[in-house]
């Protein structure tokens, strides 16, 4: 019999660039990246906002640098990127999460903006990331992209069709980089949240939150950003190698409940 491979479960000395990662889902991965020991760029918005969850980061003995940067400005992204690999030396884990709430009618008159608004940030930014990592990601061997999308992307919510338009782009995207970056050794894979306790989700009052977790959730409550973090942290060990072009919801059973 062959013997079992051993295959690593750590990120420790990886360099991994989170976007929206001063607030949510991106702040919690940040923290769970940097508690495993990776170095960690934190990509947001506004310099105060990166600035506290480095200093977070920092102060429970992780490795941090933070960055400002709206993820729609492309020369941006390549700047960013630049000074992420002098900062580090590499960069080995891409995570795309950066997003933004757009509930959007189609008839309203600024639909139009909000729909360009929706795709520069949920899914040119994703495109333009990858594109400017991608040298990086094939010098370290063991490249991981995670986009991170929603349950959204597999289905749709009225009034919402500029995010769900998105998501499905998101989706498609990391399908189509898996298959063609495979060959390289690096793996696109995505990540589908579903109801999560976020910023994105805050101005939701709390019973209604109950309200639609009882009826929709099997796990009956929103989940956490922390919950979707370790999943992302899950698809970018070095173990993980084989897994490649996955959509995978983290929705408390969402999306398999029957009506």
């Amino acid at each position: 019999m062959e013997p079992i491979r051993k295959l690593s479960r750590s990120i420790a000395g990886k360099v991994a660039l989170v976007t929206g990662a001063a607030s949510g889902m991106g702040r919690a991965t940040a923290h769970v990246f940097a508690g495993e020991g990776a170095k960690v760029a934190v990509i947001d918005l506004k310099q105060d906002r990166v600035d506290a969850v480095v200093a977070e980061i920092r102060a429970e003995g992780g490795e941090a640098e933070g960055w400002a940067l709206d993820v729609a400005d492309g020369e941006g992204i390549i700047r960013v990127v630049k000074e992420v690999e002098a900062r580090f030396g590499g960069l080995d884990i891409l995570v795309n999460n950066a997003g933004l709430a757009t509930f959007h009618g189609i008839g309203e008159d600024d639909y139009e903006k909000t729909w360009n608004l929706a795709l520069d940030v949920m899914l040119t930014a994703h495109m333009r990331f990858v594109r400017a990592a991608l040298p990086l990601l094939k010098r370290s061997g063991e490249g991981r992209v995670v986009n991170v999308a929603s349950t959204e992307g597999f289905g749709a919510t009225p009034g919402n069709s500029t995010y769900v338009a998105a998501k499905h782009g998101v989706i498609g995207l990391t399908r189509a980089l898996a298959v063609e970056l495979g060959r390289e050794g690096i793996t696109v894979n995505c990540i589908c949240p579903g109801p999560i306790r976020t910023g994105i989700t805050a101005e939701i009052p709390d019973e209604h939150k109950e309200i639609f977790a009882k009826r929709r959730v099997p796990l009956r409550r929103y989940g956490f950003p922390e919950e979707v973090a370790h999943v992302t942290l899950s698809v970018v060990l070095p173990a993980s190698s084989y897994l490649n072009g996955v959509a995978i919801p983290v929705d408390g059973g969402m999306l398999v409940k029957n009506a």
